[in-house]
């Protein structure tokens, strides 16, 4: 699977984490930074990796931030973004199956690496089962 994943600097060593991982896993993987723990804007980060997304170079997408709220709020003004902040299993496994989500956002400061993982295994495993789901999302997406 084509996926993109960035962070801002509290994020940093967590997405190289993961980035690691889903390289282990067969995926393609583009980065859209940060490449550093030095102090940088988040918005910056996420409208990238919501561009590689809308411009269709990925399925879906990882944003990492110190809670992961500044991310989905940054994400969720994109058009055509959906992001989700999950810090659950189930969380994770829903908002792909009832919402379609194609951004799942983490908190690195408050999500460990081992759940962040597992976490992104539900995400990217879990198909969206349309129907009544996609009626109300093209009810938002309006």
């Amino acid at each position: 699977m084509n996926l993109v994943i960035a962070s801002d600097h509290a994020g940093y060593g967590l997405k190289e984490s993961v980035k690691k991982y889903l390289a282990e896993q067969g995926h393609n993987v583009i980065d859209c930074g940060t490449n550093s723990e030095e102090s940088c804007d988040y918005p910056v980060f996420a409208k990238a990796l919501c561009k590689e997304i809308n411009d269709k170079n990925a399925e879906l997408g990882i944003l990492i931030c110190g809670t992961g709220i500044g991310m989905s709020m940054a994400a969720n003004k994109v058009k055509g973004i959906r992001a989700a902040l999950c810090s659950d299993y189930f969380s994770a496994k829903f908002t792909r199956a009832h919402n379609d989500a194609n951004v799942i956002c983490l908190g690195a400061r408050v999500t460990g690496e081992g759940l962040a993982l597992e976490l992104i295994n539900v995400f990217l495993n879990t198909p969206f089962e349309g129907g009544k789901h996609l009626r109300r999302i093209n009810m938002f997406e309006e």
